[in-house]
């Protein structure tokens, strides 16, 4: 496969998810137009990484949710290291750690690898879940000998590494691994690639390893200039990134913040601080005056006035360390400041109170994924509704 001069990156997908198909190579999940292509002898390629010190002598180990990965994630977990796999399309966090159960058999680990496997073993590892990744395993719709990748154009790779580098979760020279077939590995023009392409070191196909030697630096972390709050708005943990970053003084202006600078009418949303996640009880002081400020701001002490159903939201998973008045700085934050909050520390959760339920809808959206104390909370309609003026809260079961 040779794209041809002044080829875009979506031609180079074209061709690739084309003759993947055409020339009979692609497997299930079909077509393979528009994903990261599964293809025969993919469990082969992955089977090859076992043959890779940077795999031996890695601890904890990104591989993406993708089929043609599958032979990766069983590796690993054979292997017994500690296997990260991003969250379906960052929606609630950015990582699930899988965790098989105690003597698994073969079997067991083998459905833990899949895509099922990851959604029943799995569990949340939040922003302060101090994750240490030794080697990413990404994968590709395209990739050059040069380790120059192409995905398949919604830029979660390149999102989800740009994050771990804010995290501190990978470092510099922590190595990146992509699985493809041989046919994926294709000529790519270096002026199609942009600062925030996630670039490979090695590539395992049916029938080679290849290590790239590629030494154009990949992502630096986060480039809050090309992130626009619709982005913002589908990956909650970027908020609570954000808020850290700006805490600590760097530039966090949106894509399209300027615009909206420019305008009068600028929307309340473009006050996004966040209240960031405590890595400690004590809240750093800069974090604690925010919660502080928000708390003495902030106006939950509304009447419920008028009759019929107010809409409850239920919070859970709340941290022990966490005070409301940093529960209360978030909904504000957020735009999901409630007409009423029912604080129950005891029992790790609260109970909101919204005029409507088109509101407490809204609320649950805004608010789904949002990381605090290192707790990805729970958030949800409260099963049980109520009529206005009835004080009881059903519990959550």
């Amino acid at each position: 496969l040779c794209p041809p001069p002044g080829a875009s990156k979506w031609d180079v997908r074209e061709k690739v998810w084309d003759h993947l198909e055409a020339s009979g190579l692609a497997e299930f999940p079909r077509p393979v137009h528009r994903r990261i292509p599964n293809f025969k002898g993919s469990y082969q390629a992955c089977c090859s990484i076992k043959e890779l010190d940077v795999f031996n002598k890695a601890r904890e180990i990104k591989v993406d949710p993708d089929k043609p990965l599958e032979g990766v994630r069983l590796a690993a977990l054979q292997a017994r290291k500690t296997l990260l796999v991003p969250t379906p399309r960052l929606r609630t966090g950015l990582f699930n750690k899988i965790v098989p159960p105690s003597g698994a058999t073969k079997e067991i680990l083998r459905v833990c690898a899949t895509s099922q496997g990851i959604k029943e073993y799995s569990v949340p590892v939040g922003l302060d879940g101090k994750a240490r990744v030794d080697l990413v395993v990404v994968g590709s719709v395209a990739v050059s000998e040069k380790g120059w990748r192409i995905g398949k154009g919604e830029g979660y790779a390149d999102m989800e590494y740009a994050m771990m580098v804010s995290m501190g979760a990978v470092q510099e020279d922590t190595p990146v691994i992509t699985i493809v077939h041989d046919c994926q590995v294709v000529d790519i023009a270096e002026e199609l690639l942009d600062d925030h392409d996630l670039t490979v070191d090695y590539i395992l196909t049916p029938t080679r390893t290849i290590k790239t030697n590629c030494k154009r630096p990949k992502p630096q972390g986060i480039i809050w200039h090309k992130v626009s709050y619709e982005m913002l708005g589908k990956i909650p943990i970027l908020k609570s990134l954000r808020y850290r970053e700006k805490q600590a003084g760097k530039d966090v202006t949106l894509q399209d913040e300027h615009s909206d600078l420019a305008n009068a009418n600028t929307p309340a949303a473009l006050n996004e601080e966040v209240v960031a996640e405590n890595t400690q009880p004590q809240a750093a002081t800069g974090s604690a005056q925010i919660g502080q400020h928000c708390a003495e701001s902030d106006s939950l002490s509304h009447r419920l006035e008028g009759s019929g159903m107010i809409a409850t939201v239920y919070v859970g998973n709340i941290p022990p360390s966490l005070r409301v008045s940093e529960l209360k700085c978030a909904l504000r934050e957020f735009h999901a400041t409630p007409l009423r909050l029912n604080w129950q520390a005891a029992q790790h959760r609260a109970f909101l109170d919204y005029k409507d339920k088109a509101t407490a809808e809204s609320a649950v959206s805004s608010l789904k994924g949002l990381s605090l104390g290192g707790n990805t909370l729970r958030v949800e309609l409260a099963k049980n509704q109520r009529n206005k003026g009835q004080v009881e809260i059903n519990s959550q079961k």
